[in-house]
């Protein structure tokens, strides 16, 4: 099966309807990152193994920030973005969100940079910076594999807007990691992600400023 009808097959899945232009984009992406990682290490994973692990990985994602955003234009921010994941696929899928992605690492910020120049995403940014030197604000800061949940929302609640939300994706529900959380921050959605041909666990976990949960807008459910 080729890519295309994979790629193809993964969206239906997911309830994502891409233009030919946007599937175009997003495999190319996926090439770009096996070229550049021949040179710049930005991910482990083998080129095989990317468009599921990395390119469905992160589809999985767009119709909860989706639901989210109501429509509304947001700004994206994604931190410790490595090789743009989900940064890069949030920006070709939703031309409307400006999406900035932040790495200390200068290298990979560069490779946002191109990613943007040669995919033509003028909504997309590469920032080389700590995510605390960031003023925002972003109406959802994401993060992929990034760090704990305490320190995530610690290290990037100064770029949060006010009603802002955090958006974590993981594997197994963390419920240590929770517990963990500062009274500053609290989950309001626990959300299970099915990635197609990927059997492991994931979820998103939804959390926004204040000491107590509330339900958002779009998405069902609550957590404590």
């Amino acid at each position: 099966m080729t890519s295309e009808t994979r790629l193809a097959e993964a969206a239906r899945q997911l309830g994502l309807e891409l233009s030919d232009n946007q599937q175009r984009q997003l495999l190319s992406y996926v090439e770009l990152i096996a070229k550049w990682n021949k040179v710049y290490n930005l991910t482990a994973v083998p080129p095989q193994d990317m468009l599921v692990q990395h390119l469905f990985d992160s589809l999985a994602v767009i119709q909860p920030l989706r639901r989210q955003a109501a429509g509304r234009p947001i700004r994206f921010l994604d931190v410790g973005s490595g090789a743009g994941l989900p940064g890069v696929v949030v920006a070709i899928c939703c031309p409307e969100m400006q999406v900035d992605c932040v790495d200390t690492v200068g290298k990979k910020a560069a490779f946002i940079q191109q990613a943007a120049a040669q995919l033509k995403l003028p909504n997309l940014r590469g920032l080389h910076d700590r995510v605390e030197n960031l003023a925002g604000p972003y109406d959802v800061i994401g993060s992929r594999a990034f760090a704990s949940l305490p320190d995530f929302v610690k290290w990037s609640a100064v770029a949060l807007a006010e009603q802002g939300v955090w958006m974590a994706m993981k594997g197994k529900s963390p419920a240590e990691e929770v517990s963990a959380l500062p009274p500053e921050a609290r989950v309001f959605h626990v959300e299970q992600l099915n990635v197609p041909e990927l059997d492991a666990e994931r979820c998103l976990v939804w959390m926004r400023k204040g000491p107590r949960a509330q339900s958002a807008t779009g998405l069902p459910g609550t957590g404590s």
